[in-house]
């Protein structure tokens, strides 16, 4: 489990944010940053003050996976 909780402020975490390259100028944006415990903290772009979602490397890491192999590709 991340030591840091799910829906704590994503501004209060003092993490250094990333948005993937494909990320349009419309704001419709998902950021990651990587926190001091080793977990991975996700946010929405256009809510920066709002909630983080944390998720420990190998959650993460599964997640990716999936993505990678077209798991969700039914949602878009």
């Amino acid at each position: 489990m991340p030591a840091v909780p799910n829906g704590i402020r994503a501004s209060s975490l003092g993490a250094r944010w990333t948005k993937s390259r494909r990320s349009n100028a419309e704001g419709n944006c998902v950021e990651v940053a990587s926190l001091a415990d080793g977990s991975i903290a996700v946010r929405n772009s256009r809510h920066p003050d709002g909630p983080a979602l944390v998720y420990t490397p190998t959650e993460m890491a599964a997640f990716l996976a999936g993505a990678k192999d077209g798991d969700f590709d039914h949602l878009v």
